[in-house]
């Protein structure tokens, strides 16, 4: 008896338009990955073409020059951890547990996406008169929802009587310590990885208890 044929189903071709998307998906991984570790004045668009396996010209088609593929990489990132934490920052729940599982989720953020890291402090330390940080339009989005989550707080919060909340210390004493554990200890450490997971759950502890102490709450077991 002879065997029946088994037809398997052959997966369709991707469309024009989805093998652009996942070009420019490739472009944008593969920058992100460059200008973290060469800066946005060494890295060059052969660097990029040459990660992705395609030519430079190919590159221009989706981005125009360096400067609006450096600007498309930051503000993708930038885009991504405002959709992450404002969520939860407009949450139910009371404001120091929404702001500490921000914190948290800021963290766990930076965990999986380490060259961000690494592109705050560049863009920052490159930043000149005539070349103001390109972050700054870019994370008036973040620093304004987080002004405005911390000071409208909620009645009923936990928070220390008379206690003055600075939205601008608070996210800057947060991101500063987040940034440097992970991109400036392993330079200045031999060997100290920030991704560990025991090195990951002291940073956290620590960074929860500092945002804690700036909204003017007491550690548990503090007092």
């Amino acid at each position: 008896m002879a065997e029946a044929s088994v037809t398997i189903p052959q997966r369709p071709k991707p469309t024009h338009s989805q093998r652009g998307e996942q070009t420019r998906r490739a472009i944008l991984d593969a920058a992100e990955d460059v200008f973290a570790h060469l800066g946005f004045a060494a890295a060059r668009l052969e660097d990029v073409a040459e990660r992705v396996g395609i030519r430079r010209a190919s590159i221009v088609h989706y981005y125009r020059d360096k400067n609006e593929l450096y600007e498309a990489v930051l503000g993708e990132l930038l885009g991504d951890l405002l959709a992450r934490i404002e969520p939860i920052l407009r949450g139910p729940h009371p404001l120091v547990q929404r702001a500490e599982d921000a914190v948290s989720s800021w963290i766990d953020f930076l965990n999986e996406r380490p060259t961000m890291a690494r592109l705050l402090l560049r863009e920052v330390a490159d930043a000149a008169p005539d070349r103001p940080a390109r972050l700054v339009p870019l994370t008036r989005p973040i620093v304004e929802t987080i002004e405005e989550i911390l000071r409208e707080g909620l009645p009923g919060d936990a928070l220390a009587e008379g206690s003055a909340i600075d939205p601008a210390h608070v996210a800057s004493t947060v991101a500063g310590a987040t940034i440097f554990f992970a991109a400036a200890m392993p330079v200045l450490v031999s060997e100290f990885n920030p991704r560990d997971p025991q090195h990951l759950a002291a940073h956290r502890r620590e960074v929860l208890g500092i945002t804690r102490r700036l909204l003017g709450v007491s550690d548990p077991g503090s007092g």
